[in-house]
């Protein structure tokens, strides 16, 4: 049935964020789906290319103006909205299992809430160390264990922290990195501007290194990650404060109604343009800026890493917003619903899909082609989200990263 503009479905359980035999929201499930498609154009050129060129096109496959316009959209429409919109589904899931756990013994359900998170961190680990290093969802399992404190808050009081964690992380950051960009426009400090490139450009010495890295083999690679345990922590820790921030939205806005299907589609389509109006603009201003220096690396690493990032929430937010308004219960949203009820597998498959592309295990292909070209190529993952997450359904109750995370949970084998 049509409920306020958006559909809603009843199936069984597929996903870690309901509990069996209960209804689900067709179009949460299918904006998880989209949310976990659109970190693959990101993910793709963390696979593919040397690390500077996640930040900065000039450090790596930037072969033509094609591959320059491709990283002006992803700047402006991709890198970090995903990401974002990701994390807060994670915080409504948990929001959605916290609800539906009230009534039952309270600390049973803490209990088996944090053995959920517990189970995540592993499998995110382990993920981390044998294929992606980028991992989100060790932070995601870190914050999700404070969420249970928050659950019960009024939406307003959510967002009112949310935007000020975002402020005060812009705040901090710019405050430490300040200097750096007082360096560009003075342009005095040599040494500054050489580890600005050696960080975030293209310094030859940099680039041959990540490029020989790339041919290690897969115990080098494993041996190497653990071996070198303080980068990933670091990016962790990095990575918690704006993995909070979505969350909270992502909890506010199941509680408000526009993530539970309860937002009419005007009202839906109403804040998606407000919010776009603000963070394109501004998005666009920012690329701009970098294209207009050179792709310097601290004023490509400033936009990306500090000056985006309220704009990525905002966008993020707006994504939700047209996707809940817009969809209804077709084929397509049938099908992308599919892909979000299997996120957690999809996620892990994708890794799996570049490491056989681009690892020196697989075809090879790290640090072989141009940004246009990896962006092709993650297509390939896409694709088989869209054609084997509805097989798989047709067959299974859920999917088989879902069924471990469960199983782990739970201390033995679920059917």
């Amino acid at each position: 049935m049509a409920v306020m503009g958006t559909a809603l479905t009843t199936s069984p359980d597929t996903g870690p964020d309901t509990g069996p035999d209960t209804g689900r929201i067709a179009a949460l499930d299918a904006l998880r789906g989209i949310a976990v498609a659109g970190i693959v154009p990101m993910n793709v050129i963390a696979f593919a290319m040397p690390a500077s060129a996640y930040v900065n096109p000039r450090a790596f496959g930037l072969a033509s103006g094609v591959d320059a316009a491709l990283w002006a959209l992803s700047f402006i429409l991709v890198e970090d909205k995903f990401r974002t919109l990701f994390a807060m589904l994670f915080g409504a899931g948990v929001a959605m299992l916290m609800e539906r756990a009230e009534g039952k013994a309270g600390p049973r359900a803490l209990a088996g809430h944090y053995a959920r998170m517990a189970a995540l961190f592993v499998i995110a680990l382990a993920h981390a160390i044998l294929l992606a290093n980028n991992d989100v969802l060790r932070s995601y399992a870190l914050v999700g264990l404070v969420l249970p404190l928050v659950i019960g808050w009024p939406a307003r009081r959510l967002l009112i922290i949310a935007s000020v964690i975002v402020a005060g992380q812009f705040a901090v950051s710019l405050y430490y990195a300040w200097d750096w960009l007082l360096v560009w426009f003075e342009g005095t400090n040599l040494n500054s501007l050489a580890e600005a490139e050696r960080l975030f450009g293209a310094d030859p010495q940099v680039i041959a290194a990540a490029l020989e890295r790339g041919q290690e083999s897969f115990a080098e690679r494993i041996d190497r990650r653990l071996a070198e345990p303080y980068p990933q922590l670091r990016a962790v820790a990095a990575s918690i404060p704006s993995t909070l921030a979505a969350m909270l939205i992502g909890v506010a806005f199941w509680r408000n109604g526009l993530l539970a299907g309860r937002w009419e589609r005007a009202r839906c389509l109403r804040l998606a343009k407000r919010l776009a109006l603000i963070a394109i603009p501004a998005l666009l201003a920012m690329a701009a800026w970098s294209v207009g220096s050179g792709y310097s690396p601290i004023v490509t690493a400033f936009n990306a890493l500090i000056f985006s990032a309220p704009f990525d929430m905002l966008l993020g937010i707006a994504y939700a917003a047209l996707v809940m308004g817009c969809l209804g219960a077709g084929h397509w949203t049938k099908r992308w619903a599919a892909i979000g009820r299997l996120a957690l597998t999809n996620y892990l498959m994708t890794s799996v899909i570049f490491a056989g592309l681009f690892a020196s295990w697989g075809f090879g292909l790290f640090g072989e082609v141009s940004r246009a070209q990896a962006l092709v190529l993650g297509l390939v993952p896409v694709a088989a989200m869209l054609a084997l997450s509805p097989l798989w359904l047709a067959k299974f109750q859920r999917g088989p990263a879902e069924w471990l995370w469960r199983s782990m949970a739970a201390g033995r084998p679920l059917q």
